[in-house]
């Protein structure tokens, strides 16, 4: 019976780490930008006595009579509190596109331009999957 220890790999741990870091500092930014919201600091873009009201109404109509942007119109409105938390929701789910680019860097460096490829495949996926280009959902 063989007690040799698998060693994880370099570029495993890279990801992992930036993973781990990236979502919590997302987090922590997603709180920050919610206690920006609730105690007003910056105006919401839905005051929120219309926000009550619209609860009701189907999404459509939510967008339509709170003037919500659609895809990724809300990037021009982080200036307001009630979309300024889309920031760190954008970068939460970017993560995996985020920790796949020192992928290719060492792919590269331990010539195994196969998995380096891969990396680059996925982000572009990835990147054109987010871009709404292909519509879905409220795009």
């Amino acid at each position: 019976m063989s007690t040799s220890m698998s060693k994880t790999p370099k570029e495993q741990i890279i990801y992992a780490d930036l993973l781990f870091y990236g979502s919590w500092g997302s987090l922590a930014l997603l709180a920050l930008t919610y206690t920006i919201y609730v105690t007003g600091i910056l105006a919401p873009h839905i005051p929120l006595d219309k926000v009550i009201v619209l609860w009701e109404k189907s999404a459509h109509e939510y967008m339509v009579q709170g003037h919500a942007p659609q895809g990724w119109g809300w990037v021009y409105l982080l200036n307001t509190g009630d979309f300024l938390n889309f920031g760190g929701l954008a970068i939460l789910a970017g993560m995996t596109i985020i920790c796949f680019i020192p992928l290719i860097p060492a792919y590269i460096k331990e010539k195994r331009p196969i998995y380096a490829l891969i990396a680059v495949l996925e982000i572009l996926v990835l990147s054109f999957a987010a871009s709404g280009i292909v519509g879905g959902g409220a795009h």
